[in-house]
């Protein structure tokens, strides 16, 4: 059997930095899915260190979160104590039970997991007859778009939302963070990123690319153990997503509902 990866280099850690932009992604996907979690059963799978399970737990009726690398578990753990469950999990075989949840929510991880459809087919299953998954990814037809060590497949919105199909639910694609040309520096950061990726430059870890962000960005602000969506400026509201191929935004949101979620709404 191959060793399992670790994604503790990869992944977003409370003392790790991040550029205004990168917290205001952070919040806005949490906020979504805090709205989503009102009074429901939660699982968030890929939740790394837990950053966001502080706030989904004062929404949901019940939070686990899951991930494959022990040593982030091992993190929330510290913080949390025994106040949260946590699980280490692979995400294309779910150990819960059949209709468990209410809501699964993956942020910015789709892309690591080799079989996309047996996850979604896991999701299906545990989730009850009006549940939701709610999925967060790069959007890999942005021009400035850099892979992550360890990826397996990024998906545009047209394959994200067939996938949804595909496993019976009822897609609904948002796109966020557009990306913004204008002005000189603006065009000169595109630019460079363009170049950069285009040479392989980027770094593979996080470490690396905050050195990176640092030169480009200037300061950067240190990760809290937990996340507060509560700060001002910290989130924007995604729109609909457009037919085709979205090119000018750096992030897509994907819900997918079970039939009875969608005649509830």
């Amino acid at each position: 059997m191959s060793a399992r990866p670790d994604f503790s280099d990869v992944t977003e850690v409370a003392g790790s930095h991040a550029t205004a932009e990168q917290l205001a992604m952070i919040h806005t996907r949490y906020a979504l899915a805090a709205e989503l979690s009102a009074r429901r059963r939660v699982l968030e799978v890929a939740c790394g260190p837990g950053r966001g399970l502080g706030l989904l737990a004062r929404h949901a009726s019940f939070l686990v979160g899951g991930d494959l690398t022990f040593g982030l578990l091992r993190d929330a753990r510290r913080h949390y104590g025994s106040a949260r469950p946590l699980v280490q999990l692979d995400a294309q075989w779910l150990p819960f039970a059949s209709r468990s949840f209410d809501v699964v929510i993956m942020f910015e991880a789709i892309y690591y997991v080799p079989d996309v459809n047996a996850f979604l087919a896991e999701c299906r299953r545990v989730l009850r007859s009006d549940g939701v998954v709610l999925l967060c990814s790069a959007n890999r037809e942005w021009e400035g778009f850099a892979p992550s060590p360890f990826s397996s497949h990024y998906y545009s919105a047209s394959e994200l939302r067939a996938l949804l199909l595909q496993h019976g639910f009822s897609p609904e694609i948002r796109v966020g963070f557009p990306a913004n040309r204008s002005g000189s520096r603006a065009r000169l950061l595109s630019a460079v990123r363009r170049l950069a990726v285009r040479s392989q430059l980027i770094p593979r870890t996080l470490a690396g690319r905050e050195l990176l962000k640092r030169l480009f960005y200037g300061r950067l602000t240190m990760l809290a153990p937990e996340i507060d969506v509560d700060a001002d400026g910290m989130r924007t509201m995604p729109a609909p997503a457009p037919d085709g191929p979205v090119a000018n935004h750096k992030v897509l949101y994907a819900y997918g509902r079970s039939a009875k979620a969608v005649h509830a709404r």
